[in-house]
């Protein structure tokens, strides 16, 4: 099997990304590796209103516990999409919010169609995001773009999103799906060991960032200002009660 296919189906949940479906998605990519799968896509149903929701907020903790830790469910997706020994195509089709945006940037390459949308929202729920995360989206957008996202955790749209260079493709809803198998196809047929050595080059060469530990301190120690804070358990209150959040700064 040349080509791999992972959908996300959790409709009911907007495909959040729990610690069951994460499980799935990295089982899935465990499989493919040991079938030597050239290719993966990442998908959900077609017709979807929502790609992925992000983050299951109901699973985060309510405050003075880091929510977003190394053994987060989303870090472990992210790492295994980024250590995956073949290419991983995000197809994207619906809207994709928080966490989920992360995921799919650390795909390596994104194919949308020109409705979906894209939209960074932890000043939303007043969560800290942790630093690989940011470090995924710097990877992916320039400096400014990513502060524009996490600042106002307002959607960009796919034709947008495309020209500042966060996504490769923007394709019509019905040619999405014939236009990322074709790449797919394009992708399998080259040499997998070159296209295997050169992913990881990349991935080593995209981590060459390095921050002193007096700086990796500061930014844990700025984060933790966050989850410890009333805003940060005001929001996951907010959420759950589906309400607007009061946020007091504090």
């Amino acid at each position: 099997m040349a080509i791999g296919i992972i959908t996300l189906d959790n409709p009911k949940k907007l495909n959040a990304l729990s610690h069951a479906l994460v499980s799935s998605l990295i089982h899935a990519l465990n499989q493919f590796a040991e079938r030597d799968v050239r290719v993966v896509i990442l998908r959900a149903q077609p017709g979807v209103k929502v790609w992925s929701a992000g983050h299951d907020v109901g699973e985060l903790p309510e405050g003075r516990r880091d929510p977003l830790g190394w053994d987060d469910p989303l870090r472990n997706l992210v790492r295994s999409i980024e250590s995956h020994p073949t290419p991983v195509i995000a197809m994207i089709e619906g809207t994709v919010w928080g966490g989920a945006v992360e995921l799919v940037l650390a795909c390596d390459i994104i194919i949308a169609v020109p409705e979906s949308t894209f939209a960074v929202t932890p000043a939303r729920l007043g969560v800290p995001y942790n630093v690989s995360g940011m470090m995924t989206f710097m990877s992916a957008a320039s400096l400014r773009i990513v502060k524009e996202l996490a600042f106002t955790a307002a959607p960009v749209d796919a034709v947008r999103a495309e020209r500042v260079g966060m996504i490769n493709h923007v394709v019509a809803v019905d040619a999405l799906e014939a236009f990322t198998l074709a790449m797919a196809a394009t992708i399998a047929d080259n040499a997998p060991l070159s296209i295997r050595v050169m992913k990881e080059q990349l991935r080593v060469l995209a981590g060459a960032k390095p921050v002193s530990p007096r700086g990796f301190e500061k930014v844990q120690g700025l984060r933790r200002v966050v989850y410890d804070s009333y805003d940060y358990a005001e929001g996951i209150r907010a959420f759950k009660e589906k309400r607007r959040p009061a946020f007091l700064g504090r």
